[in-house]
């Protein structure tokens, strides 16, 4: 069995994954990088091997993936900055001799009209992959509706407004969990290699529907509201957050910066995250969940925010 090494193994995707490949009995086979070994100690004692690596510090990566032959390259949180560190993964990767590697990259990117600041890191950073010799399978995920309805979820519910940006755009938001699925199946199957698959959710929707949506399922008020994208920053600048990243750092529980999240709306408004496809089904055997499971499974933490 080949070996997998899986960057940022500590964050919410890397555990999840981890998760996943254990309970298929691949424990032994797994390589586990991480900025903070501590954090996977319960790794170790599941089998699997925990080695500290930092996408900032190249030195260090390359003695971290040494020995895999496949490799989850899960794209860093510093949003507009990230190619570098993607990079470093990249080459300690060749160097080491990994033969296939699978990005987590971003659905809608091929366009160069495309405003979404997510954009350009995962084009750049898929760009190198192709460049490197590697084999490689890029999974282009969707928006994380888990992202939304979960993280965001609560403050919308408290304030019962839905403010964005995005107008009346479409996309097909997606279970991370659904995309920790199809990583699984590529990392563990054959014949994925060259391979570009959009993992997406089952049916485009607009966030008033969602909206819409929240309201009818926890029975609490929910309005969608238009802004404009000079207002979006506005608000966020009222709240604290950075308009470029800042490494770990949340504000109100939101780790992202404003420059990503009002080019995001401006995106999926001006119709490039438009994108539905049957990719989680054919990965994974299994349909893609709806935004409106995930509303119904959080009703309750939903009501009581």
């Amino acid at each position: 069995m080949s070996r997998i090494v899986i960057t940022g193994a500590s964050g919410n995707y890397g555990r999840g994954l981890t998760d996943r490949l254990i309970a298929a009995g691949r424990a032994a086979d797994l390589i586990l990088i991480t900025r903070t070994p501590a954090k996977l100690a319960d790794r170790v004692a599941q089998g699997c091997t925990v080695r500290y690596g930092d996408f900032d510090k190249p030195e260090t990566l390359a003695e971290a993936v040494q020995g895999a032959e496949k490799m989850l390259l899960i794209s860093g949180t510093r949003v507009g900055a990230r190619v570098a560190q993607h990079k470093a993964a990249i080459d300690a990767a060749v160097a080491a001799g990994v033969r296939h590697v699978a990005y987590t990259s971003f659905i809608g990117i091929d366009d160069p009209a495309n405003p979404a600041e997510v954009r350009h890191d995962h084009a750049e950073t898929e760009a190198l992959i192709r460049a490197s010799g590697m084999a490689w399978t890029m999974l282009r995920d969707a928006h994380y509706a888990d992202a939304m309805i979960v993280m965001a979820g609560p403050q919308v519910m408290q304030s019962g407004q839905w403010v964005s940006n995005a107008g009346e755009g479409l996309e097909a938001m997606v279970w991370r969990d659904d995309c920790i699925a199809c990583a699984a199946a590529v990392l563990t199957g054959e014949g994925h290699e060259g391979q570009i698959y959009n993992i997406t959710g089952p049916e485009l929707q607009t966030f008033r529907e969602v909206a819409v949506m929240m309201a009818e399922v926890t029975g609490r008020p929910v309005e969608s509201v238009s802004t404009t994208g000079d207002e979006q920053y506005a608000m966020f600048d009222a709240m604290g957050i950075p308009r470029r990243p800042v490494d770990d750092q949340t504000v109100a529980g939101l780790p992202w910066n404003s420059d990503d999240m009002v080019t995001f709306g401006q995106a999926i408004r001006e119709g490039f995250l438009a994108i539905c496809s049957d990719d989680v089904e054919r990965l994974t055997g299994q349909k893609a969940r709806s935004v409106r499971q995930m509303i119904e499974d959080n009703a309750d933490m939903l009501r009581g925010a």
